[in-house]
This record gives structure tokens, C-alpha cells and sequence, in this order.
């Protein structure tokens, strides 16, 4: 898991040749020209999804785990916590390897709080709870990296 802000985010360049395409798009583009749904920048190796939702309580959102691509989290509009735990302490209930979502169960280790700015990287060995709400429910303008490991 990397928790950084936008500004800095060009530190994390040399991760890989996807991750370093994804960090470059974002510092050149920014997240302002994304349509809502699938946004290409180099195929299945780097896209984004735009997409909105309402925050809920904690109780009600749902860990997920990717097993090809990390996700690179940032929000246009809105506030939310992002809980993450590593994979290992994780119950696994399903996994989908062709929409590549592993469902899982356990407690949140660390609840990362999320606005315009902050960027939050998670790996195939990070469980992610994401739409817990901050503060009460808020609607949420948010782009979603998939970079393939």
C-alpha cells in the first residue's frame, strides 16, 4: 500500500514499466477529462474506471482483492475511508480471476481517509474496504486506476 498525495506521486516511478505509464498520465492529465466508465490509456495494461456512488457505514461496504492489477485510488469530489488489510489475514470468499475481483472477509487494519488530492495505491496483497464514510454519507466523484502487475 502507498498513501501519498498527488504532488508527490511522481516518487513512485521505477515500480514498473505499467505503474510508471499510470503515474504519468496523472501527472500530465490529471483526472478532470475522464468520462464515466472505462478510460483508455494503454489497453488492458493500464486504464482507468470513472464512476460515482454514495458512502455508507462501515458495516455495509465490502473488502475486495484484485490478483493481476494494483489499484491507484483518487477522488474528484467527496470524502471517504478507504480500510485496508494484507491478503494474508483474510478470509476469501469467491474469486472471479476473469473480472479479476477476490471477495474476502476480516478486519480493517488501517482506514485511510481519502479527498481530491490524496492517492492511494493498493497491491494484489491489499484487501481494500472501499465507501465507508467519513463524517456520514457523501456522494463521491471517483477515479480508479487498474494497473497490471
Amino acid at each position: 500500500m502507498i498513501y501519498t498525495d498527488m504532488e508527490h506521486l511522481y516518487h513512485y516511478k521505477g515500480l514498473g514499466a505499467h505503474m510508471d505509464t499510470a503515474i504519468d498520465y496523472l501527472l500530465a492529465h490529471g483526472t478532470g477529462e475522464l468520462v464515466p466508465g472505462r478510460n483508455e490509456v494503454d489497453g488492458d495494461n493500464v486504464f482507468i474506471n470513472r464512476f460515482n456512488y454514495t458512502t455508507m457505514p462501515e458495516e455495509k461496504a465490502a473488502f475486495e482483492a484484485h490478483e493481476s492489477y494494483a489499484d491507484i485510488h483518487l477522488l474528484a469530489e467527496g470524502r471517504e475511508f478507504i480500510g485496508v488489510t494484507p491478503m494474508d489475514r483474510m478470509s476469501v470468499t469467491s474469486v472471479d480471476r476473469e473480472a479479476d475481483n477476490v471477495v474476502c472477509h476480516g478486519p480493517v487494519e488501517v482506514k485511510v481517509p481519502m479527498e481530491p488530492g490524496k492517492v492511494l495505491i493498493v497491491f494484489p496483497e491489499d484487501a481494500h474496504l472501499v465507501k465507508i464514510e467519513n463524517g456520514g454519507p457523501v456522494h463521491v466523484e471517483k477515479a480508479v486506476v487498474k494497473v497490471r502487475v
